[in-house]
């Protein structure tokens, strides 16, 4: 069946009916058309899947390997995977980075709490593409174990890296800086020419998406903080008006 993911026609040749239901939401209305590219997973591809994760069903897995087939493809098409959680609030968005728990999903829920018209493009595996001058962020399928995203896409105004701390500061990064803690989120091909496409455009992004590290705790505080910064306005809690009617 073909999909419409990142603005692009995909074909996913899945043999399990996990993908499918999985991805129904983004099914093509055009199923005649040319395609940009084909996903699929090998029988190999799920063997060494299953080894790195247990328990797991065919269909799972195959459904982990088709994701990831897509996205070793994506440079040549100027989008690449990264491993991040998208925000959007009033036509923007905005891209939370760190390691594994550094506290987005806390973050981020904070956000969804405290900031009117905030909402969740794509939880952990969103696609960015780069049109020669906006780099865009796409809501996805696959967006993570909690499940939190959209069938949408937004100009990606800005990276926030979170890093956990008993005092909330945030701190501008150089484009060298956001290079060096960038490079982790990014899944990288193995084959040369799409590797160094990826970096290519990477190297785009933090040339031109302002890149902040926002030291925080679990606070209504931490999202005054990096809102301000990010997204270059006032902070106003989103119950401010309720609460004076």
């Amino acid at each position: 069946m073909i999909y419409d993911i990142a603005n692009l026609r995909v074909f996913i040749d899945n043999k399990h009916e996990f993908t499918t239901k999985f991805c129904q939401e983004y099914l093509s209305g055009d199923q005649l058309s040319p395609v940009h590219l084909t996903a699929r997973a090998t029988e190999e591809d799920i063997e060494k899947e299953r080894e790195a994760s247990q328990g797991f069903s065919d269909g799972y897995l195959e459904n982990i390997c088709i994701y990831r087939d897509l996205c070793l493809q994506l440079p040549t098409l100027d989008r690449f995977l990264m491993h991040a959680a998208i925000l959007s609030c009033d036509g923007e968005g905005f891209a939370f980075l760190g390691r594994s728990g550094a506290g987005k999903t806390t973050h981020t829920s904070l956000w969804l709490k405290y900031v009117n018209g905030a909402k969740i493009v794509n939880g952990d595996k969103p696609i960015l593409s780069f049109n020669g001058q906006t780099f865009i962020a796409y809501g996805t399928p696959w967006m993570g174990k909690e499940r939190r995203g959209c069938k949408e896409q937004v100009p990606l105004k800005g990276l926030c890296f979170i890093e956990q701390a008993k005092e909330n500061k945030i701190q501008k990064l150089t484009p060298s800086e956001t290079a060096m803690r960038l490079f982790s989120q990014l899944l990288l091909p193995t084959d040369e020419a799409n590797a160094a496409k990826t970096l290519e455009i990477a190297d785009k992004l933090v040339q031109l998406v302002p890149a902040y590290v926002l030291y925080c705790d679990i606070s209504e505080n931490a999202v005054k903080i990096s809102y301000e910064s990010l997204a270059n306005k006032k902070y106003h809690y989103k119950g401010k008006e309720e609460n004076e009617n």
